[in-house]
């Protein structure tokens, strides 16, 4: 099987007409770790409670592991582990506790591994040392770690993620991010939704960008950002001018991130769109330096996956926590 997630014209139609998601045709590449990207109200958390069978869709197909959702739910679920929409936990358990009872609502779960099982999951997201402590008293980042390791109990085929690193600090995030990697590193797929686009760049192989319900495109990550275009960049004091020239040059979409002394004594940077055809970059290197510009750095940046959404969506987009 080359895909472990495969829709074919999904749709959710909600009552009164609100169309959340709209004909979606996604594939999912088996080993991948698949970014799953688009603002808030996008679709992306409808369509993966379609797959996960929480909700049924208005129209289309989905296929999970080979079985079409939500019929073969029961034969497939069991190989899904799932965080969705933040982790539902018993706040007057243990870290400990909460999970053993999600073990054991497990049907094929082996009571007799139980113990083992479960001090695995919490030594796996680090929360061996709190596995005592109830829920209720964890911090946001510790229950996110909590509610992944429900969803690492058992080995699975297929992880879906929903906001893994929400509440998480950077070393928190550092860690889930080489988490992702190792499971991927051993044959699990993980389908990873992220408002933080400096998370799927660092982790996915594959993304796909969700807007108004429709999907835009899907593919390989570095596929995503080689489709867009980098932005011309200029490294100099004297961000003002620079500006104010590239724009009498007919440059558009200047903006200037200025330096620590505010563009006077520290050194600055000016961006904008690649000139079109016609005109050279040594032109406008030379025409910025005859007006009197210190260039220190001038060229096109590689284009990165915040460029291909922004391109996509006309919106802008989360790139760090």
């Amino acid at each position: 099987m080359t895909a472990v997630i495969e829709t074919h014209g999904l749709t959710k139609r909600y009552r009164g007409g609100r169309l959340a998601v709209d004909r979606l045709d996604l594939t999912v590449p088996a080993g991948s770790v698949f970014g799953f990207l688009g603002p808030n109200g996008s679709g992306k958390t409808t369509t993966i409670r379609m797959l996960m069978g929480l909700i049924a869709p208005t129209a289309g197909t989905a296929t999970v592991l080979g079985g079409a959702v939500p019929g073969a739910g029961r034969t497939t679920l069991p190989q899904v582990g799932a965080l969705i929409e933040g982790p539902a936990l018993y706040g007057f358990l243990s870290g400990r506790d909460n999970l053993t009872r999600y073990d054991c609502a497990d049907p094929t779960a082996d009571p007799r591994t139980r113990d083992a099982r479960v001090s695995a999951a919490l030594d796996r997201v680090g929360l061996t040392p709190a596995a005592g402590r109830k829920a209720k008293a964890y911090s946001l980042g510790m229950k996110q770690r909590l509610g992944l390791a429900t969803a690492l109990l058992r080995p699975r085929r297929l992880l879906v993620l929903d906001e893994p690193t929400n509440g998480l600090d950077p070393q928190g995030m550092r860690e889930i991010r080489a988490l992702v990697r190792e499971l991927a590193a051993e044959g699990t797929t993980v389908f990873l939704s992220s408002h933080l686009l400096d998370e799927i760049e660092q982790v996915c192989t594959h993304a796909a960008v969700m807007a108004r319900g429709r999907l835009l495109v899907q593919g390989p990550v570095a596929e995503l950002a080689a489709g867009a275009r980098g932005r011309l960049t200029v490294v100099t004091p004297d961000t003002g001018d620079a500006a104010r020239l590239l724009k009498e040059l007919g440059v558009t979409g200047v903006s200037v991130e200025e330096g620590a002394d505010g563009g006077v004594g520290g050194v600055g940077r000016v961006t904008a769109e690649p000139p079109g055809e016609g005109t050279e970059l040594s032109d406008l290197n030379a025409a910025l330096v005859r007006g009197g510009v210190r260039v220190r750095g001038f060229g096109v940046e590689r284009a990165s996956l915040e460029d291909a959404f922004v391109a996509l969506t006309g919106e802008g987009f989360d790139v760090a926590g």
